[in-house]
């Protein structure tokens, strides 16, 4: 693995892509994901402005087998055709697993794996490193995805540990603390592809973040192309415009059904329900929220532009 390669093909838009099911037995819709990347191929988006993650949180992977997962990303990788790097979600509580994954995705030629620290039994520093360092046998880049709200909260001193494994190319990172993050950013964008889970992205963009996490991108990817064009350019003021215009709105939604159910990828599948691509409910315990939420969700489309 060649690590500055693999740095310069994870940037612009972090697209994580919703696991699409058959409604009625929950069966894998790959023809469904087929049509989805080929859309937001359509809608311009390359290696460079985008980079598609299989099998993340909101693409359920608490609920997918290992075999589901490596099925999802050769149909993903396979209708991209290396237009754009494919990153494959390996978070587990189980390391053989996450091995399996790791290394099924470099024998795919996924450009990396998304790896998270364990989550029920919250780990210490050293766990996590050695768990990383597990994953990095398979010499496969590593996006080590860290959020404090699934139990362990990355120190800059982990962080520091963790740049120095040749394998680690990406940190996407959420700090419950700004300044934290502001002095992560100062201290590792230079060495690593950062990709902001924080909302900040004009601001990360600012401090050399190479990625954002844009769920809007899934069903409207025109717009992220041009959202991630504005950064480049460093027309910052119109890139926050935009971010009050159509990322606001989707997170506004989401603090709504959160009140109503848990999971994620649900309303990145209703939108494309509305924009008349494929879509499905969320496996269980997700409940589906689309006869509730299906006019809520057409009035925030139309009224950021969408539709």
């Amino acid at each position: 693995m060649d690590r500055s390669q693999t740095i310069a093909r994870i940037s612009g838009c972090y697209i994580p892509l919703p696991t699409l099911f058959r409604d009625g037995d929950f069966e894998l819709n790959l023809d469904g994901m087929r049509r989805h990347v080929r859309f937001l191929l359509d809608a311009g988006v390359r290696e460079g402005n985008g980079v598609f993650l299989v099998g993340g949180g909101a693409g359920e992977f608490s609920t997918l087998s290992t075999d589901e997962r490596l099925r999802l990303l050769d149909t993903v990788l396979a209708e991209a055709g290396g237009l754009v790097g494919v990153v494959l979600g390996a978070q587990s509580t189980d390391q053989r697993e996450a091995v399996r994954l790791a290394r099924g995705a470099k024998a795919a030629g996924a450009v990396a794996i998304q790896a998270a620290p364990p989550f029920y039994h919250p780990p210490t520093d050293d766990d996590v490193f050695e768990w990383i360092a597990a994953l990095a046998a398979a010499d496969v880049g590593i996006v080590f995805y860290t959020t404090y709200w699934t139990g362990y909260r990355t120190s800059l001193e982990m962080l520091g540990r963790l740049a120095d494994v040749p394998q680690i190319v990406a940190i996407k990172w959420a700090s419950p603390s700004y300044h934290e993050f502001e002095q992560g950013l100062r201290h590792f964008a230079s060495r690593l592809a950062f990709i902001d889970n924080q909302l900040h992205f004009v601001f990360s963009h600012m401090l050399g973040a190479r990625g954002v996490n844009l769920h809007p991108s899934n069903y409207w990817p025109a717009w992220g192309v041009k959202f991630w064009e504005l950064l480049e350019a460093r027309r910052y003021r119109e890139a926050q415009d935009e971010m009050t215009r159509v990322v606001s709105p989707y997170y506004d939604l989401c603090d709504e059904v959160a009140r109503f159910t848990g999971g994620e990828g649900h309303i990145d599948k209703l939108c494309l329900e509305l924009v008349g691509l494929d879509s499905s409910r969320c496996r269980p315990p997700t409940r589906d929220i689309r006869p509730q939420f299906r006019e809520r969700t057409r009035k925030m489309l139309r009224d950021c532009g969408r539709i």
